[in-house]
């Protein structure tokens, strides 16, 4: 079930209301069911894995509290994660290492074939997988009480408003809230409301809309080059931000409504002044689950600087592999990793020169930074949009071709962009720039609406509805538009 479907509109309210009417000794109960119902939608069969992952981290979970000797204790942990991220190899990982280490076997001279399975990936295996990794490691860190209700931990790993792509909460922020008594509220509903219409724009409205000029140019990349590849990544710069923010900001309104707070995953990453900062900005969920999982273990920055960059590679090759089967995602992860580890030798020269320049030239030379930082990552946006490494290889090729701003329009027509359309792209990516802008420099947007005088706060309410109303109604009866994380 997606959010921005006719069935979630009908779920969702459904959903809130039996949550209220009935009394807190069966509201968990409530949410299960439909938080299970909500992922059987997809494939009920996979609901088995759902289960057995929940099942395993919990029962390691109460073994690593209540198991007095050592030994034990990293025995029911390891056998915790070790089941869970077995089940996220097998599904997601399985293929792509047989292909690979039978490529290289194949290389040395062995002739064997690859062993590969019809496998159908999971949706939001990561993301609840990670959940329940964090869940088990806290507990055995002695930083979380363990759940003795097996009902309130289901419900945390499978709360259907953030199952299937997040953010990637934490036990100590959802499980204290899934126990509290909840009553209706007003300014609950109405911030709920707010977020998920935004929510919806970016979605239907924005990511949608550039989606099909992306695909028409990476599906189809022969005879492309220059000025159409980079409108191209710079417009799947765009659909993956408001794509996935987008999802983001209907998981919280949704958990909102029900009086549920979920962390913010994204803050205005593309006001970020570095690629370090980028990254306090972009899907910080999954950001902090690294830092604290796999940077901070293997010793974070408080060693050797070789050792600090060595951590940091490993870590992004790390959260691009997380991203998804391919060597593409793998390079992605690098890239960026590369770019911290040279950010450790010249950022505190820029941000020194930053701190002393004042007044105009302080505010360019920050701007400058944004740009510069926006560049950069969306150049790496190309790694993780080609569809194999030869398509790769293709676009990076062929970027200086044809780089005449002069022939805009024509290297914008190979993507399927009219003047108008293309007029209408630059537009809302200025308009997404300036929220972005707000959002990080002055205040909360939509609270800013909230304090707004009534013709400014419902007209801006009537442009997100007429906005997505307009998507919505343009593309053919009932269809919907996959969200990009669901394939991690």
């Amino acid at each position: 079930m997606l959010f921005n479907s006719l069935a979630y509109a009908v779920f969702l309210p459904l959903a809130v209301l039996v949550y209220f009417l009935l009394p807190q000794r069966l509201r968990w109960v409530a949410l299960l069911g439909f938080s299970y119902y909500f992922y059987m939608s997809w494939n009920p069969e996979l609901i088995v894995l759902i289960l057995f992952t929940t099942v395993v981290s919990w029962a390691a979970a109460l073994g690593v509290q209540r198991l007095q000797r050592p030994v034990l204790r990293k025995a029911a942990l390891w056998s915790g994660v070790g089941l869970c991220l077995a089940c996220l190899f097998f599904f997601k990982y399985f293929n792509f290492f047989s292909q690979n280490v039978t490529a290289l076997l194949q290389a040395v001279g062995l002739p064997l074939q690859p062993t590969t399975l019809e496998l159908v990936l999971p949706v939001g295996i990561s993301f609840y997988t990670f959940q329940t990794l964090s869940y088990v490691v806290d507990v055995y860190r002695g930083d979380l009480k363990a759940e003795p209700h097996f009902g309130y931990y289901a419900l945390y790993v499978s709360f259907f408003p953030q199952l299937v792509a997040g953010p990637i909460e934490r036990a100590g922020n959802l499980l204290p809230q899934l126990h509290q008594k909840h009553d209706p509220d007003r300014a609950a509903f109405s911030a709920g409301l707010r977020k998920i219409c935004v929510g919806m724009f970016k979605k239907v409205a924005i990511a949608d809309f550039v989606a099909t000029y992306v695909n028409n140019v990476y599906n189809d990349l022969a005879g492309k080059g220059g000025l159409t590849l980079i409108l191209a990544t710079l417009l799947f710069s765009v659909q993956i931000y408001c794509d996935f923010s987008g999802y983001s900001d209907i998981a919280v309104g949704s958990a909102r409504l029900l009086g549920i707070d979920l962390m913010e995953n994204f803050r205005s990453p593309y006001m970020a002044r570095s690629v370090k900062d980028f990254w306090r900005r972009w899907h910080i969920s999954l950001t902090r689950w690294f830092t604290d999982y796999v940077y901070i273990p293997l010793g974070g920055s408080r060693c050797s600087r070789w050792r600090h960059l060595r951590n940091l590679a490993v870590t992004f090759l790390l959260s691009g592999l997380w991203h998804g089967a391919s060597w593409t995602f793998v390079l992605w992860g690098l890239y960026h990793g590369l770019w911290l580890c040279a950010e450790t030798f010249y950022l505190p020269q820029i941000e020194a020169l930053q701190n002393r320049l004042k007044g105009g030239r302080g505010a360019a030379f920050a701007t400058l930074r944004t740009v510069v930082t926006c560049c950069i990552v969306g150049f790496g946006w190309i790694f993780f949009r080609a569809n194999d490494l030869s398509d790769l290889l293709y676009v990076l090729t062929h970027l200086g071709q044809g780089l005449s701003p002069v022939h805009l329009v024509a290297y914008a027509q190979a993507a399927g962009l009219t003047p108008a359309l293309l007029g209408l792209a630059f537009a809302l990516i200025a308009a997404l720039l300036v929220y972005d802008w707000y959002a990080a420099y002055r205040a909360d947007p939509l609270q800013a609406i909230r304090r707004a005088r009534p013709w400014q706060r419902y007209g801006f309410y009537y442009l997100l509805c007429f906005g997505v109303l307009v998507a919505l109604c343009s593309r053919p009866f009932g269809a919907t538009a996959d969200f990009i994380y669901f394939q991690f």
